[in-house]
């Protein structure tokens, strides 16, 4: 008998994404001037988050830019990683 607040178990590696809650956010910035790497503002000052996940080099960063946010409207959220690129560089098929 399985429980109600059983998970299933993690599948693979994660990744962390930066989201931002749209209805939360009052365009203070914060995070802009924090994050320029991944964050960008529309045209009203509201965030703009490239797609993707967070470099490493920048994740210390943006976790302080999820903390300092004045109204806690940007997170980190796990996603499944990325499958590697494929080489561009292609094999020869075998004749």
């Amino acid at each position: 008998m399985t429980q109600g607040h059983d998970r299933p178990a993690a599948t693979g590696p994660r990744e962390l994404a930066l989201r931002v809650n749209p209805i939360a956010c009052e365009a203070h910035g914060v995070c802009i001037g924090l994050l320029p790497e991944l964050i960008a503002a529309d045209p009203w000052g509201y965030p703009i988050i490239r797609p993707g996940p967070v470099p490493l080099r920048l994740l210390s960063l943006a976790r302080r830019a999820v903390t300092d946010c004045p109204t806690l409207a940007l997170r980190l959220a796990e996603q499944p990683a990325s499958p590697p690129r494929p080489d561009r560089r292609r094999a020869r098929p075998e004749r």
